[in-house]
This record gives C-alpha cells, structure tokens and sequence, in this order.
C-alpha cells in the first residue's frame, strides 16, 4: 500500500493528512496468526516509533493481515494517518522504519 493523502479544514485551516505504512512484519504459517502477530504489534506499540505514532495519529492506527504467497505465510502492516508536519518528522526520525 502506497500512501494516500485527504485534506480537511479545520479553524480555516486546510491540513494535509497522509495515510501510510508505518510498520509491517511477516508471520509463518501458523494456527492463529493474530494470536502470534500480538506480540510484535505490542512490542513496536511499546517502542520510540510506535509511541510517536500512537501519539500523533489522527485516528487510532489499524493493523491489516493479508497473506504472504512468496513465504507461504502472512503479512502484517500497521497504518496510520498522520499531519504532514509529523510525518515528516516521523520521517526524519525514524528513517531507518520507514523505509520498508
């Protein structure tokens, strides 16, 4: 998933919000993937980026399960809306995640 962009208006402000990956991470074929996707969605959740985007997410960010043909399993994505002030600074800080 690519980013995406909306913008509303708010105190006659327009804000730019973009939608986007912050996190992603594969998941073996196993019998209850989200039982075991739990832990790693808690850990990054409980980790400097995961707190910033937690913090300044326009809404609650979500986590989406798809499956993984190439490694016969599943992959996990967490996707956040964020202000184009705090994604850059998501950006900036956190270069290394966000290039997934």
């Amino acid at each position: 998933m690519g980013k995406s962009v909306r913008y509303t208006v708010e105190d006659d402000v327009v804000k730019e919000i973009h939608k986007i990956v912050v996190h992603q991470f594969s998941m073996a074929d196993v019998e209850d993937p989200d039982l075991y996707a739990a832990e790693p969605l808690w850990n990054w959740e409980q980790s400097e980026a995961g707190k910033f985007v937690m913090k300044h997410a326009i809404d609650k960010p979500e986590w989406r399960r798809h499956m993984d043909p190439m490694f016969m399993g599943y992959r996990y994505i967490v996707v956040a809306e964020l202000e184009a002030k705090k994604l850059s600074e998501f950006y900036l800080r956190f270069d290394k995640i966000a290039k997934l």
